[in-house]
């Protein structure tokens, strides 16, 4: 249950495009020097604030970034990397997708024939419709006759037809009721449970506590703290990076407590660590690279942790 599934270091992703008002390119980086992993048997949940990369993330993996999207690092599947003529053979199989729009279906294909997919029977299809409460009528249905709810399922059924070792899900339960969102994150977790390894990127943290081992937290386009759940569950003063405080503090049982400023943008990115020009203990030292460090069984880029 501790074989490392997915492995990425110092993934750099940056968007070559055109300057304001210019015929010269500049590659716009989005992801900077990003560092995770996730094991068979555990959930990793990766939050933060909107615009901060997550998606980026889950598009790097799945090699479903543009044309004009220029990346650097490793990104590995069981200790290899992920190379387009592998993508064909673990894509849909092994490597599975939650996709966070239901624009995903294909709009010209009834809904049990996506379900099934290429290597889905319809004894599986059939078994997943009843787990997360379709009706078979559905089955013969257009994506434009479901409801945002039953697509959002549709879309859940379809990942897990092949009882894959990886699941990426991307933002998974938007459009559910409390108790389906529930539901699904509770599938998530008894597929890590069978020895799956499963990245949640989620806005909602108080779901993903319940059943994520370890929590990332994004800003800026990197990962500036990897924790234990049981951290975010005692409080923020359990946690290491500023950033990771400060989130916690704005949740709304905290009040929705506010720090000024806001997210730099891509092409105007502060000297050392990205979130110096909103953090109080801004020092000198912080305009120094900030590089990964192992403090109290998690990890973060902060000089001033402890």
């Amino acid at each position: 249950m501790n074989e490392n599934i997915l492995k990425i270091e110092d993934l750099v992703v940056a968007f070559s495009m055109y300057k304001s008002g210019s015929f010269k390119k500049e590659n716009l980086e989005v992801i900077h020097s990003l560092s995770l992993d996730v094991n068979a048997g555990e959930i990793v949940a990766v939050v933060g604030s909107s615009g901060s990369g997550k998606s980026i993330l889950a598009s790097a993996v799945l090699g479903l970034l543009p044309k004009n999207a220029v990346t650097k690092g490793s990104i590995t599947y069981k200790g290899e990397p992920i190379t387009k003529e592998r993508q064909k053979d673990l894509f849909g199989k092994e490597i599975a997708f939650i996709p966070q729009s239901v624009d995903y279906l294909d709009p010209l294909m009834k809904v049990g024939k996506q379900v099934k997919g290429v290597f889905g029977t319809d004894e599986r299809r059939k078994e997943l419709f009843e787990k997360y409460r379709l009706d078979e009528s559905a089955a013969g249905k257009y994506p434009f006759q479901l409801s945002g709810g039953m697509a959002r399922r549709v879309l859940i059924t379809g990942a897990v037809m092949g009882n894959p070792d990886l699941i990426i899900a991307d933002e998974p339960t938007p459009g559910l009721d409390l108790e389906m969102a529930k539901e699904t994150l509770d599938h998530l977790r008894s597929f890590a449970d069978s020895g799956a390894a499963v990245l949640l990127i989620t806005h909602d943290i108080d779901l993903a506590l319940n059943v994520a081992d370890r929590v990332a937290v994004f800003y800026a386009g990197t990962i500036v703290e990897v924790a234990p759940t049981a951290d975010f569950l005692a409080g923020k003063d359990a946690l290491r990076h500023p950033y990771s405080k400060a989130f916690i503090d704005a949740l709304p049982q905290n009040d929705f407590k506010p720090i000024p400023g806001t997210q730099p943008y891509a092409g105007n990115l502060p000297k050392g660590c990205l979130f110096s020009d909103r953090c109080p203990y801004k020092d000198s030292a912080c305009d120094a690279d900030q590089p990964e460090r192992e403090i109290r069984s998690g990890k973060v880029r902060c000089v001033h942790a402890s």
